[in-house]
């Protein structure tokens, strides 16, 4: 978690973790006053599962069919196109807008993945604590009264659970016990570097009792949830050596938990959305995204990146945290919910793939032509400029005689502190989209121009070896 917007020192598994802070439909004017619901609300501990998620129905328009399956396609143009989902929905559509539940599963076929999901997580989550008795509490220094407090709720919650399983008919105990030695069997040969894993709980516990206490989801009985969301970080940890944990990712997982209100289905979907983006989280998959960003800045606004960009791109990491977070801190708490649906739905990328099709049959029917010459490849837009990367220009385009101002870090970090949680989605949005359009326009016109000026060269040779022949 970022401690403050000018929080320099950074601790994660590794030299390789980041320092974070260092279509196009019509975007509608969706403003939620709340994200999950009314801030008065007496929040408590998330439950370990949410059964009623496996049956639970999409109202969205031709989303979801008789049977519960979702059509993907629609779903993500939904969000797209109207600037999120309410946040009744929320809940529901990020289980499948993230992969805890596939798109083609029935209602039926979920509950099965339920119950197989939740054993799985808790065999797992025993393993770790098995290993290592110490960890499994937080440790209090007896100076924050609410974490106290929060490991009382927790605790009260641990007791309910196991007094609902004592309840369980013969049959569904047996079926659990099925399903454990399944997840016994399943995890028995993983093991732990519990040095490894130990200093990443070290880093943990500093950084969950940071998590923002002041969103509605960890008011009164919801301070427990703290001690849900150390549980899942953990054993993601421990269960995925190769990322474990880097500052950052509490933020990212309590985003998950507040929406969803489930220990287990938060695991999952973090778990899904971490397969794509965990090398975010890494110095490389991040400078990555500082080169594309700077790539675009440079088309969009030349004398802007000459400033910002050097030839290391030390001027650009103010953005990093930006696109690691997905703008968590930039924009007011349900904005910034609203935004990372968005920006996950990949509808751009998903245009992006259609056109690479379509060029693709083209350069089919090119090759099997009749014409002998090769044909230069032209490109018309660089597919690699995803959405999040206009969203974040568009921010710097918004506040370049700010940005043009600046001289040194110092004042660029004092610039990034002076726009969270003051931007305007909805402005913001509909910019990027103009963004995009005017990048495309542009780049497209560059490409007929370069594909006429190949076309004339060929006129003209033939001409001139025409000319020649009966000269």
């Amino acid at each position: 978690m970022i401690a403050s917007c000018d929080e320099s020192h950074v601790e994660g598994k590794g030299k390789n973790h980041l320092d974070i802070n260092g279509r196009f439909g019509k975007f509608k004017g969706m403003k939620c006053s709340v994200s999950t619901g009314n801030d008065n609300i007496c929040r408590s501990v998330a439950p370990v599962t949410s059964p009623a998620s496996a049956c639970a129905r999409i109202s969205l328009p031709g989303v979801m069919d008789a049977e519960g399956r979702v059509d993907e396609s629609r779903l993500r143009m939904h969000i797209f196109k109207n600037g999120g989902v309410s946040p009744d929905e929320r809940g529901q559509v990020w289980r499948f807008l993230f992969g805890m539940y596939p798109c083609s599963s029935t209602a039926l076929e979920r509950h099965l993945l339920l119950e197989q999901m939740a054993v799985r997580y808790q065999v797992m989550k025993r393993k770790w604590q098995h290993l290592l008795p110490g960890a499994v509490r937080l440790r209090l220094n007896g100076t924050d009264a609410e974490l106290l407090t929060a490991v009382k709720f927790f605790d009260q919650r641990q007791d309910e659970e196991q007094n609902q399983q004592q309840y369980q008919s013969e049959e569904a105990q047996e079926k659990l016990s099925f399903l454990q030695l399944q997840a016994q069997v399943l995890f028995e040969r993983v093991t732990f570097d519990l040095e490894e894993l130990q200093e990443a709980i070290r880093i943990i516990d500093k950084d969950v009792p940071r998590t923002d206490r002041d969103l509605p989801y960890y008011r009164n009985e919801g301070l427990g949830n703290l001690l849900v969301l150390r549980d899942i970080l953990i054993t993601y940890a421990a269960f995925h050596p190769e990322v474990s944990y880097a500052q950052g990712m509490n933020d990212l997982c309590s985003r998950f938990l507040e929406v969803l209100d489930s220990e287990v289905d938060t695991y999952w979907s973090f778990s899904c959305y971490m397969e794509k983006f965990s090398k975010d989280f890494r110095a490389d998959g991040l400078y990555r995204k500082m080169e594309l960003e700077a790539a675009l800045l440079k088309e969009l606004d030349p004398q802007l990146h000459s400033h910002l960009v050097t030839d290391n791109m030390e001027r650009l990491t103010f953005c990093h945290r930006w696109l690691l977070l997905g703008f968590q801190r930039e924009f007011e708490h349900s904005d910034a919910l609203r935004l990372f649906e968005i920006l996950s739905c990949d509808h751009l990328e998903l245009i992006s793939q259609q056109v690479d099709r379509v060029r693709y049959q083209e350069r089919l029917a090119r090759k099997h032509s009749l014409e002998e010459e090769p044909v230069t490849e032209l490109h018309a837009v660089n597919t690699d400029f995803t959405f999040e990367l206009f969203m974040c220009a568009t921010i710097l385009l918004e506040n370049r005689d700010t940005l043009l101002s600046c001289r040194n870090e110092v004042q660029l970090i004092q610039f990034t502190s002076s726009v969270c949680g003051k931007l305007d989605l909805n402005s913001t949005l509909t910019k990027a989209e103009e963004h995009i359009y005017n990048y495309c326009k542009r780049s497209s016109w560059d490409y007929l121009n370069g594909l006429y000026r190949t076309r004339k060269s060929k006129e003209d040779h033939f001409l001139y070896q025409l000319r020649n022949l009966f000269s």
